[in-house]
């Protein structure tokens, strides 16, 4: 019951102050020259677009056209409210006045347009499908991956004869590049190396490169 007291309460004074505020924009139209059913046109323009504003703030309140529309037209309410309370002669309205009071239908019309049209919030860019983080999948293998097929194995050389007595001694750094040198001719050549080849490569003493193509089995 005190809910249905307060909000009857409420209405009854909206209206009071709607009907007051309503009076005195007419009288101020009528005054300015709008007479007949111009002067309570006026009225209702102000309200409208004062109601418009209001709405717009509640969806978008950080709409700066919104609140400047409202306090346009709070200001052009409550300066009827003020100027109809003796401050301003009514039968002798200043031209600036009068001015105001004309022009006003176009400025109601440019900010009630602009507030219905003005959309309420932005819309939202497509994210571009290259920044669209993709789900992670896990997935557990149950099955034994196939053995990979060995891949073809060179065929060995047979091991290296020894060295003579009394050969010099072949580091087996050196050995490994001549190898690798006699491997590199046949695989390019498809001939083994000679002796003659691995001397020319190494640039050697005759002794040290005997002793290497020995150990190689190049002839």
């Amino acid at each position: 019951m005190s809910r249905s007291i307060r909000l009857d309460a409420v209405l009854i004074q909206a209206v009071i102050a709607g009907a007051l505020s309503f009076a005195h924009l007419h009288d101020l139209a009528e005054a300015a020259g709008q007479t007949g059913w111009k002067a309570w046109a006026y009225p209702v323009s102000v309200d409208l677009l004062l109601v418009a504003a209001w709405r717009r703030l509640r969806t978008a309140r950080r709409d700066g056209s919104a609140w400047t529309w409202f306090v346009i037209a709070l200001v052009a309410s409550l300066g009827a409210n003020v100027a109809t309370a003796g401050l301003l002669d009514l039968a002798n309205v200043p031209a600036w006045l009068r001015i105001l009071v004309a022009g006003w239908p176009a400025l109601a019309f440019l900010g009630g347009t602009l507030l219905v049209h003005t959309p309420t919030e932005p819309a939202a860019h497509p994210q571009p499908v290259d920044q669209v983080a993709a789900p992670e999948v896990e997935m557990d293998r149950t099955d034994t991956p196939a053995p990979t097929p060995p891949a073809d194995v060179p065929e060995l050389d047979p091991a290296p004869a020894q060295p003579a007595p009394g050969a010099p001694t072949v580091p087996a750094a050196l050995l490994d590049h001549a190898r690798k040198l006699a491997d590199t001719h046949r695989a390019s050549t498809g001939s083994p190396m000679t002796a003659e080849a691995l001397a020319v490569r190494l640039g050697l003493p005759a002794p040290m490169t005997d002793a290497i193509a020995a150990q190689l089995q190049l002839t």
